[in-house]
């Protein structure tokens, strides 16, 4: 498998942490597609990718919240706030939820606002991202064998 394949399971997770939504996905099943795909490194890739962008959402959140208005931003003001409403009524573990779509980003960035400890917002985000990535290459092996 090529390192450029990897690289673009990589980007494309860490984008849709942070920008775009369910590029991720795609670009997995269509490099698991391919003859020499090794499905644990592209798990490893798009997973690693995917909590690196939920890490810059979680800074944004602690430190740069005051760009919140700017086009750039990842989270508008209005998913941040039920976001907010979702983490202060289940707390830390609500993190395991943190790849849906139109969610996920706003809790990781509620995260960095509300001080949750980075080992503990770590490990919830991990085992959410790590999970639907198991089950996405499970769902296509599946599909596909």
């Amino acid at each position: 498998m090529t390192a450029g394949l990897l690289f673009g399971v990589f980007s494309a997770a860490f984008l849709s942490a942070t920008l775009l939504v369910g590029v991720s996905e795609a670009a997995l099943v269509l490099a698991a597609g391919q003859p020499d795909a090794r499905l644990f490194e592209l798990f490893l890739a798009a997973t690693i990718g995917n909590v690196l962008g939920a890490i810059v959402n979680f800074a944004l959140g602690r430190f740069l919240l005051r760009f919140e208005h700017r086009r750039w931003f990842p989270v508008g003001p209005a998913n941040r706030q039920r976001a907010e409403v979702l983490f202060g009524r289940y707390g830390r573990p609500v993190l395991l939820f943190s790849w849906l779509p139109v969610i996920g980003d706003p809790l990781t960035l509620a995260a960095g606002l509300l001080r949750t400890p980075f080992p503990v917002f770590l490990l919830y985000v991990t085992i959410g991202k790590a999970a639907r990535y198991a089950m996405l290459l499970w769902a296509y092996t599946a599909l596909a064998g």
